[in-house]
């Protein structure tokens, strides 16, 4: 770890060389507060970070690592962006799963009480809805998740829940809130891309790239074009969401436990392979597939809260976060 001179408030953001992670460091940084990045580089690269932004190679699960950097950077709060995203896979290795989940968030907030920061932004997940019953979630409905990546997800939540009742009446209280969302696409800066090869524009891309036509699972469903809507939302946007988190925390204002990020109406699967193959200027023609078991013909979040207190909002059409993804997705 090297030190750099403070300037403003400062966050940690654990997980910040990663995907999603490194765009809220940038978002941070055009917010004007102080960043540090916390990552074991175990899916996150150190190339995506900007020049000169202080970093410390380590796990969240090393709670003096975590510690010694907390106070080496003086940090005011936390953005928690690290663990293990993949929802299929949590169901073959569910020990990991919760060790990467909810046992790093514990560790987390060891270090933060030991050192004296008090105040967090869960970087949380819309899989702790599982598959409601409404094509339209909001913070109130039931969770109910179906994989143990969905439910180590809910389970951090509620540890921080509890760390922020308990130390409700001491000198440092905890303040905390967890933004849960469904898909994250796109790239604001074509130096970082989605290195996931299980969410959906990176599998489409590299397929198109090998000379493989994007599959569709199921056109039959109850949605106007037959195939299933999905909440696809620009990752720039969920780091905005995340910068006004901390700002809101920074200014001293109460935020809700849980917020989504959402668009409301969603993105069907047609509309989404349409502006991949005419952003990519492919000539290979999608073919259509059964339906996967379970899949829901619609499930969208409604971001109205987040809208009214972070002032949320769709900054990107689909053509747009598709776009973006291509030109920063790698052609070899």
């Amino acid at each position: 770890m090297t030190h750099v001179e403070k300037r403003g408030m400062s966050w940690l953001v654990t997980g910040g060389a990663g995907y999603i992670g490194a765009h809220v460091v940038r978002a941070l940084l055009s917010a004007d507060f102080g960043v540090a990045v916390l990552d074991d580089l175990s899916t996150g690269r150190e190339d995506f970070l900007p020049r000169g932004v202080r970093f410390a190679r380590a796990s969240v699960l090393d709670t003096p690592a975590v510690e010694a950097a907390l106070r080496e950077y003086d940090i005011d709060g936390v953005i928690h962006c690290a663990g293990f995203k993949y929802a299929g896979e949590s169901v073959r290795r569910p020990l990991h799963t919760w060790r990467q989940n909810l046992s790093s968030t514990e560790s987390l907030l060891r270090a933060m009480e030991s050192a004296g920061v008090a105040r967090m932004v869960f970087s949380g997940s819309a899989a702790v809805y599982g598959t409601p019953r409404e094509e339209v979630v909001t913070e109130g409905t039931p969770t109910a998740p179906e994989s143990p990546y969905g439910e180590s997800k809910l389970a951090a939540e509620i540890l921080i829940r509890d760390q922020v009742l308990a130390t409700a009446e001491t000198d440092a209280p905890l303040a905390g809130t967890s933004l849960r969302y469904f898909n994250v696409v796109g790239s604001s800066d074509p130096a970082v891309f989605d290195v996931s090869p299980y969410n959906v524009l990176p599998r489409v891309f590299t397929g198109l790239v090998e000379g493989r036509a994007p599959v569709i699972n199921g056109d039959d469903f109850d949605t106007p074009d037959g195939t299933c809507v999905r909440d696809y939302i620009d990752v720039g946007d969920v780091a905005l969401a995340h910068a006004a988190a901390a700002r809101a925390f920074a200014e001293g204002r109460a935020l809700a436990p849980v917020y989504n990020l959402g668009s409301g109406t969603g993105t069907s699967v047609r509309e989404l392979i349409d502006a991949v193959l005419e952003v990519s200027g492919t000539s290979l023609v999608p073919t259509v597939g059964p339906r996967r078991p379970g899949d829901p013909a619609r499930i969208v979040a409604d971001g109205a809260l987040a809208a009214r207190d972070l002032g949320w909002a769709m900054r990107h059409s689909v053509r747009d976060m598709v776009s973006s993804a291509w030109k920063a997705h790698p052609k070899t």
